[in-house]
């Protein structure tokens, strides 16, 4: 170095202090959407969903066992089981009161099951994609995303619920006498027929076409009439209404939704239905509906389907709603940030 450069950096630096480096500006951290809500979406928010989950699903399907096995007959022998009333009094004279319990077990079982994903599921996917697609888009097409979660969540619920869906049907559907009721020589004789039955997964494509349509419809519709109700008529901060008050939003939002649930999975439902028959072993899809009738398989049973899954889907939020209130999480749903 010659005297200049020496001269310089004495005074630059007079002291000979070692320079530091600037430090870089820390980087904006990235918006969580887990983290924009009231009450943050940890992992424990999730567990006690899925729990929640269990509850909606599992206990309003077993309540409602002697509508499905009524509902499942009408799809199945239309000619003979013409009505909802009429239906239920034929099964109970020809099988016993009991008969309109049939499949009750695995009822509970795979409607749990299916519930701990569906509503679980549907949280976490929520969450996730909207932390992909950014917050003001998250906002913006709020729509689309309770589309996509609730499909994505249906998806997995159905894997859950089909073994034991398949076990159901059969045994609401079989005529008296010719398939076991009880829930572990039903498991068995499924299993030990795989060839025919196709249990445990045969009826999942129709499951998932009837399942994901349905669930899509029952989470978008419920989050839009709730948005309504809390944008156009509960106008003022969703804390000032009483939890009485918030859970009656969720089920009249709970039960529209169910209704059109209800005409969008029909066809699929029936088809479902049409699998457990003995005369439809091993047969496709489309040869059992071009069969049954494309406007049957839309309309027959319709009515009982209505007034079913209208209920039941009021019921499942309902005590969704009921128990995450009582978990201190609040009610489902809400009018978006201005």
């Amino acid at each position: 170095m010659d005297g200049q450069t020496i001269a310089a950096a004495a005074i630059s630096n007079p002291f000979n202090m070692p320079r530091r480096k600037l430090a870089a500006a820390p980087a904006e951290a990235k918006w969580d959407a887990r983290m924009a809500h009231p009450i943050p979406h940890t992992a424990s928010y999730y567990a006690k969903c899925m729990f929640g989950g269990v509850l909606s699903c599992g206990l309003t399907h077993t309540f409602i066992t002697p509508l499905d096995v009524t509902k499942c007959n009408m799809q199945v022998n239309p000619g003979k089981y013409s009505g909802l009333i009429s239906g239920m009094r034929t099964i109970a004279a020809e099988e016993g009161g009991a008969a309109l319990f049939k499949g009750w077990a695995p009822t509970l079982v795979g409607y749990s099951m299916q519930g701990f994903c569906k509503f679980g599921f549907y949280e976490i996917f929520k969450d996730q994609y909207a932390t992909m697609v950014g917050e003001q888009n998250a906002i913006e097409y709020r729509g689309l995303l309770w589309l996509a979660a609730s499909a994505s969540a249906e998806f997995f619920a159905d894997m859950a619920l089909c073994p034991m869906e398949m076990v159901k049907v059969k045994v609401q559907t079989s005529p008296h006498g010719t398939f076991p009721t009880s829930f572990g020589a039903a498991v068995a004789a499924m299993s030990a027929n795989k060839a025919e039955t196709r249990f445990p997964f045969g009826s999942l494509v129709p499951l998932w076409s009837r399942q994901i349509p349905y669930t899509m419809a029952k989470f978008y519709f419920f989050e839009k009439v709730v948005e309504f109700f809390y944008g156009n008529v509960f106008t003022k901060p969703r804390d000032s209404y009483s939890k009485t008050q918030q859970l009656g939003v969720t089920f009249l939002s709970g039960y529209t939704a169910g209704v059109i649930c209800a005409i969008v999975s029909h066809p699929a439902d029936t088809l479902v239905s049409l699998l457990g028959k003995a005369e439809n072993k091993g047969k496709g899809f489309g040869t059992i509906a071009s069969e049954f009738g494309y406007m049957n398989l839309a309309t027959k049973g319709l009515g009982t389907r209505v007034l079913m899954i209208g209920t039941l889907t009021g019921l499942q939020w309902y005590i969704y709603d009921g128990f995450k209130t009582a978990m201190g999480l609040g009610t489902s749903g809400g009018a978006p940030k201005k």
